[in-house]
């Protein structure tokens, strides 16, 4: 199977409980760029270390996921606690067997070194562990203060996602648009100003399609680069949101073109200008569909 593509491009992940491992292969059939598969909010404290022991030996054969590209992703427990340093300590031991996920989603992310901790210790695990990346959600009124360290943390730190429910009971606030429009804004400018992806919160209204789509219109315009689902049904609502129009992508080709037929100098594109912030934007538009970008 290939490597999955730069964590940075995905545009849904889905969790799935670590205690249903008769669902993680089911994800690779939906339109999901990737699975999450969930030791934390997902699994009762009694049934930490079984699902923990559960998922190494499914990580060992990736079961069932025949789908080239197909992202795994396992989050940990907080690492600040006894089961989130088990998590951890088994996932590193697994890796220096060179067996992994490819992704590590850390909740509640409130500083920079956890995410500084937790690359360390995947690097002393070697190549395999140094080519996990790293997702951080930021979740709570501190996680959302250290930001922009926390998107800095690591090299191996490729996303932050936000985590709106979380933080609004942590705010003592509401989790609707408007109270969080701020924090969502600014979760956004650390990623951006990081080199980062940047993924939503899950939408809770698991049955309703329209409000999911207006949503996804609503943080991609903002910024988001992709969003978390919680069932099934919303991936393919999301990553349809996510994927550059055919129009996007005929535009950003022309914008290149014209910028190489150019030689590197002023021009134009349909009348309007095209400076090195476009020509950026259209290599992210390519970039996100896997087309080849002129350079």
């Amino acid at each position: 199977m290939s490597a999955a593509p730069d964590l940075a491009l995905a545009r849904v992940l889905l969790f799935t409980p670590a205690t249903r491992p008769d669902r993680f292969a089911k994800t690779a059939a939906t339109r999901a760029d990737g699975l999450i598969i969930d030791l934390e909010d997902a699994v009762g404290p009694n049934d930490k270390d079984s699902a923990r022991t559960g998922v190494a030996s499914w990580l060992r054969t990736r079961a069932g996921i025949e789908r080239e590209g197909f992202r795994i992703c396992v989050r940990i427990n907080p690492v600040g606690t006894l089961a989130g340093l088990s998590d951890l300590l088994a996932l590193v031991e697994l890796a220096s067997e060179g067996v992994a996920p490819d992704t590590l989603v850390l909740p509640k992310v409130e500083s920079p070194y956890e995410v500084d901790l937790v690359a360390r210790h995947l690097r002393t695990a070697g190549a395999v562990g140094a080519a996990v990346t790293l997702l951080a959600l930021i979740e709570s009124a501190l996680g959302l203060e250290h930001a922009a360290a926390i998107a800095r943390a690591s090299p191996q730190l490729r996303s932050l996602a936000f985590g709106g429910v979380d933080l609004s009971a942590d705010l003592g606030g509401s989790p609707d648009w408007e109270p969080m429009l701020a924090h969502r804004a600014h979760v956004v400018r650390c990623a951006a100003a990081a080199g980062l992806g940047v993924l939503d919160v899950p939408y809770l209204a698991i049955d309703d399609a329209p409000g999911l789509r207006a949503e996804c219109e609503r943080v991609r315009a903002m910024g988001f680069t992709g969003k978390l689902a919680i069932h099934p049904n919303q991936a393919a609502v999301i990553a349809e949101a996510f994927t550059p129009t055919a129009a996007e992508v005929e535009y950003a080709q022309g914008v290149l073109a014209a910028a190489a037929a150019a030689g590197g100098g002023a021009c134009t594109y349909r009348g309007k200008m095209v400076d090195e912030p476009v020509l950026r934007a259209a290599r992210r538009v390519l970039g996100r569909v896997g087309v080849p970008a002129i350079p």
